[in-house]
């Protein structure tokens, strides 16, 4: 695609058709600039450019870019199936297709059409399929809320529609050019279009914070090096582990995923080692462990702060080479895994303070990588926002799900302690209180601040700092003997503390400074655990 040809079509000046190839190399550049420059020529209130999910075949569509729509529209996920008027788009034949004012589809961005007063309908809607080298490659849809606003309009849409396709392939192209050089010993492979994934691949966001992260997830992938993945609880070190493994060439092994926090104190070793008949108790036959299963491939550690020492020392020999011994036999056996490590814990200080052997806390940091929290990631929360709108509207059989503006500014204000996992939950709470208070209007629902229920403190602006929620006074201790007092004092303390850790018994132990399996007998004596 040369310079003439942009130009012919879209009757566009020179410098704009310049500044359009020259992002050709950058796809997050070249997107929005593409829709920026077509929002000026043709008469659309907003616009926006999805791609197939290459993972989920067609019936998936990732928003590239957007223009005049609701900043949380880039994180959702349009599925095919849910969103008629995208699939009609999708599967036309012969060019844009454009919806009658009164067409019964219903029209997937009715509602996120940023506005303070009031919620403002799509009345004009034009939508056409994107190809590349004959295959189908996204579509872009043109919005504008005027009935007719887009009567005459046909040949230019249509060139527009076209230029976008060239583009399309001119990246499509050089990004296969580069996996060539690649394969050939040349240069290395850069990712050239990758659109932004859901949650279950890889984190959401386009902050520089993310940015960053991800093109060190990227480049350290390519090695074997172990990888310690450090941040706050709810973050995504998880999903950050699962793009280290897909982006590595061990991709087409098994990934396996271990929940250290998880383990019984006396199947640690079993779990991660395995055994042979006879070793213990109810070892009735041979058993592989996670060290085996994940050979050829990756093995991921989660919160591998909470090992006990005793598997901890087991585990030194497999860090440094590859061998493992099943529990109860002589024989060594070696494993080619890459290992990759999670916690949430300051690992240093537990070194200092005799709780993780150092030995083993270097090995596992040969690369650490630190995911940042949600409230260093600006915009990327209501990005995170959209893609839990969705799958909540899809959930409730809704038209549309929204945020309005004061909520938006909520959540940009507030510090989220818990993170991704607390955004979750926050929209899929606010979904549940809204559709209980209120009919939706139009089949769209609205979020409020008070549907949310996030609580900012006074003058905050954006939250730079974790805030502890606020725990509830105490009651008055109760009219009882002391042993029974006492153990009501125990009882509460555990829930407290349980409470505080999201329900996770090791830290609540961490934190009552009890051992794991002294407080699970204790909570058992309470009646807290069967």
């Amino acid at each position: 695609m040369d310079n003439d040809a942009v130009n012919s079509t879209t009757s566009l000046p020179l410098e704009q058709v310049g500044a359009l190839l020259l992002a050709l190399d950058d796809p997050a550049r070249l997107w929005p600039l593409l829709l920026d420059l077509m929002s000026r020529h043709l008469p659309c209130d907003a616009c926006a450019l999805l791609r197939h999910d290459g993972r989920s075949g067609e019936g998936l569509l990732v928003p590239l870019a957007t223009r005049g729509l609701s900043p949380d529209t880039l994180g959702r996920r349009f599925e095919l199936g849910e969103h008629p008027r995208l699939r009609a788009i999708a599967e036309a034949d012969g060019g844009p297709l454009r919806f009658p004012a009164g067409c019964e589809l219903p029209d997937p961005y009715d509602g996120l059409i940023p506005d303070l007063s009031q919620r403002l309908h799509v009345h004009d809607c034009v939508g056409a399929p994107l190809n590349v080298d004959g295959r189908p490659w996204g579509v872009l849809t043109l919005d504008a809320l005027n009935e007719g606003r887009f009567d005459g309009w046909d040949g230019a849409i249509a060139a527009w529609a076209q230029l976008t396709a060239d583009l399309a392939t001119a990246v499509e192209r050089r990004a296969a050019q580069d996996a060539a050089m690649a394969a050939d010993g040349g240069t290395a492979l850069r990712i050239l279009d990758d659109p932004p994934q859901g949650l279950d691949f890889a984190p959401v966001g386009s902050s520089p914070a993310m940015a960053a992260l991800l093109a060190e997830v990227d480049s350290v992938a390519a090695s074997d090096l172990v990888v310690l993945v450090l941040g706050e609880t709810g973050v995504g070190k998880e999903l950050v582990a699962r793009r280290l493994h897909s982006r590595s060439p061990r991709a087409a092994g098994p990934l396996v995923h271990v929940n250290c926090a998880a383990l019984p104190d006396a199947l640690v070793e079993s779990e991660l080692f395995g055994h042979v008949r006879g070793a213990f108790s109810g070892a009735v036959a041979d058993r592989r462990g996670k060290f085996e299963l994940a050979d050829g491939g990756t093995l991921f550690l989660d919160e591998v702060g909470e090992l006990p020492l005793a598997a901890q020392a087991k585990m030194l020999r497999a860090l440094q080479n590859g061998e493992i011994q099943r529990v109860g036999s002589d024989r060594h056996i070696t494993v080619d895994v890459r290992v990759i490590a999670a916690t949430n814990r300051d690992l240093a200080a537990e070194v200092r303070e005799g709780r993780f052997r150092a030995d083993v806390y270097h090995r596992l940091s040969v690369y650490p990588l630190r995911v940042p929290p949600l409230r260093d990631r600006g915009t990327d929360i209501l990005r995170l926002a959209g893609l839990f709108l969705e799958r909540n509207r899809a959930r409730l059989g809704l038209r549309n799900l929204r945020l309005s503006a004061a909520a938006e500014r909520r959540m940009l204000a507030y510090p989220w302690p818990g993170n991704v996992r607390e955004l979750e939950h926050a929209i899929g709470r606010g979904a549940i209180r809204a559709r209980v208070a209120r009919p939706p209007d139009g089949g769209v629902l609205t979020l409020t601040p008070a549907d949310l229920g996030l609580e900012v403190g006074e003058g905050s602006a954006v939250a730079t700092t974790v805030q502890r929620p606020r725990l509830p006074e105490p009651p008055d201790l109760p009219e009882l003997p002391l042993r029974d007092a006492v153990e009501d004092l125990e009882r509460r303390m555990i829930l407290e503390h349980l409470a505080r850790h999201d329900g996770n018994w090791a830290q609540a132990a961490r934190s009552l400074g009890l051992d794991r399996s002294n407080l699970f007998r204790l909570a058992r004596r309470l009646g807290l655990r069967e």
